[in-house]
């Protein structure tokens, strides 16, 4: 369970499909976290919950309580971060499709 930063603009893991862009700055998103900026270690933060719920469905006692400190990093408990990794499917490495407008 590796957490790699590519070119320093994004962050991906080999353990889980999220990822976390930078934004600017020390600005991030991350795909488990729609519409929050995020500092660079939150990122990381984020992306270290990610990681481990991913890799280790049933946590240890020790990995329970790591998600829970990063989870307090990032104004969530471990539960809640928990789930939001799991409900979110955002892939931001793809591009956006192209908008299409209807006109009548």
């Amino acid at each position: 369970m590796a957490i790699e930063v590519v070119s320093a603009s994004m962050m991906t893991s080999d353990a889980t499909a999220h990822i976390a862009r930078c934004v600017g700055g020390d600005l991030w998103v991350v795909s488990w976290l729609p519409g929050r900026t995020l500092s660079g270690a939150q990122a990381l933060a984020a992306m270290t919950i990610a990681s481990t719920a991913a890799h280790h469905a049933d946590s240890a006692d020790s990995e329970w309580l790591r998600i829970e400190a990063l989870s307090r990093e990032l104004g969530l408990t471990g539960r809640e971060a928990v789930y939001l990794v799991d409900i979110e499917s955002h892939e931001l490495r793809r591009t956006a499709p192209p908008h299409v407008q209807h006109t009548e």
